[in-house]
Order: structure tokens, then sequence, then C-alpha cells
């Protein structure tokens, strides 16, 4: 049986102080519940720790053994807790993120930095996943994703811009040569660089006017995997390889340098912004909780 941690406490105050009483008064209880829990020490380790008469106490020989490897170790013990509990005051440990690319490109790079300059004692892990995830079982403390992900056992905290866009454009060498786009649905006839989900599936694009909205597939002239490698599809675009459809964040410099241009630009779909997830435990890491309020308080608008 493993010995009551109170019951511990109470057998070094009573040799440290040479009593009961004043142990008692040491620990704010009084000198029955000392003389209790040295006896139930006794009976769970199965030898007598302390000698007792009616003018002394004093430890014996088990109980000296004990006492010079039982101080050190809750000496320990009380410095390991104390660290713990100023993490209460002072925030600091690591938050580790589960995020898509689109994120790690267009939400977290404006809330970072300020967040780093605010907490420079949390260490701050992203790991870069389109998939929806457990987060626990991935090894974080929370994600971000879109609503339509989220569980609803989950918190979730609205983090970066609170509406986004999709994007489509292409480079002008490529419109010059295969001529300027009137409806979105003249999109079928052209190149375009689509994005596929690790799942297999591929999304169709989405356009939305004045209560019309349509879903195509066109077909492919580049394939690429969502997160990361989406990057060669705008690569790609910029070369004049054929029509990108991604989010607008993601195309915006490259439409303010004039190396892509807006194709059925009054099309564009809008959607709600992510959000940071974690399961809705009693206690949220301090790491965790001064981020969701940072987040809160610095919304993004890119």
């Amino acid at each position: 049986m493993t010995p009551d941690l109170n019951h511990l406490h109470a057998f070094v105050a009573v040799i440290q102080v040479q009593g009961f009483r004043g142990a008692a008064r040491h620990l704010g209880v009084s000198p029955s519940a000392v003389s209790d829990a040295v006896r139930h020490l006794e009976e769970d380790v199965g030898v007598r720790l302390v000698n007792r008469t009616t003018r002394s106490v004093s430890p014996t020989e088990a109980g000296r053994r004990l006492l010079e490897r039982l101080v050190p170790a809750l000496n320990e013990v009380t410095q390991a807790l104390d660290t713990v509990g100023s993490l209460r005051g002072t925030p600091a440990g690591t938050l580790r993120l589960n995020v898509p690319a689109s994120a790690l490109k267009l939400v977290l790079p404006a809330i970072v930095p300020g967040f780093r300059a605010a907490y420079p004692n949390i260490l701050l892990e992203v790991i870069a996943q389109d998939s929806f995830v457990d987060v626990l079982a991935a090894g974080c403390d929370a994600g971000i994703r879109y609503g339509e992900s989220l569980d609803q056992d989950m918190i979730a905290v609205p983090i970066g811009p609170r509406v986004q866009h999709f994007a489509c454009a292409a480079a002008p060498a490529y419109l010059q040569r295969r001529g300027p786009v009137a409806h979105p649905r003249e999109l079928m006839d052209h190149e375009c660089l689509r994005v596929r989900f690790e799942s297999g599936s591929m999304p169709p694009w989405e356009f939305q006017r004045e209560g019309e909205s349509l879903r195509l597939n066109p077909a492919a002239a580049l394939i690429v995997q969502a997160g990361a490698a989406a990057e060669l599809a705008v690569d790609a675009a910029v070369a004049g390889m054929g029509v990108v459809y991604l989010f607008k964040g993601w195309l915006q410099p490259h439409l303010d340098s004039g190396a892509l241009v807006p194709i059925a630009e009054d099309w564009w779909p809008r959607f709600p912004g992510p959000f940071l997830y974690y399961p809705g435990h009693r206690l949220v890491p301090e790491p965790l909780r001064v981020f969701a309020d940072f987040a809160r308080a610095h919304p993004s608008t890119c």
C-alpha cells in the first residue's frame, strides 16, 4: 500500500518539532489527527517509526532511515507543485496547434508575432495538417478548422478574419491566349488547376451571385494536394498555365501585383472564417487559455 502523503508530512513534522502538539500547530490540525496520521503510516509500512514517552518523542532506527530519504523527496514534491502553480500567474509552457495550410498562411501570421511578444515564456509549436483530426490523439492542445468540420462537443473560438472569399484568377498571358471569361460556366472549357484533399475528394468550384449558385467540376490541367502543395497551383497560374481557384487571401499578393487577373469577381463566394477548437474540459491549459483570449482580442482582417 502506498502511504498517504499527508501521513508522511505529519511524521516529518512530529520528528522535526519533537512533539505531536507542536506538529499539530505547524500543520494546522488537531494533535489527535497528527497521532492518527503517524499511527496509520506505521501500519502501512509495518514497523514502528516513533518512540513516544510522556516527555519526549524520537524516531526509531527505521524512523531515522525513513526521515533521511523522505525530507529531500518531500522537498522535491513541494518544488514541483510550486513550479506548476507558478504557471497560473505567469503563462508559460508549450502550446501545440494543429492547423490547415490556409490558416498557416492566412491566419497565424497576423497573430503569432504579437502573441509571442506578449507571452515570451510560451513556446508555440504548429503542425500543418489539412484533414480534420482528434487534437488530443494527435498530441496537440488545439486545432484550427472551419465550422463545418467541428464536433458539437468542442469549444470553438473565432480566430482570424470572420468572413473570407474564394477567388478565381489567371495570368494576363493565359487570358490573352484563351480569351476572357464572361461567365463562370465558361470555365468548363478552360485549363483549370485543381486541388484534391488527402481523402481523395476534389472540391467543386463554387460561385454565387444575387441568389444564384453554381458548382462546377472543370477538367483539370494540374491537380495538387490540398495544403502547402496548393502553392504549386498558384505558381502555375502565375506562369500562365491555367485558371486557379483558391482562398482570396492566398491569391491577393498576385492580384495586387497584376501577376494574376480576377475572373468572375462578382461571383466569388463568401464563407465564415475559421475557429480555434479544443475539447471542452473544465481545466484549460494556461498557454491555450491566453492564446484563445489573444485571438479574440486581435481579429485579423486579411
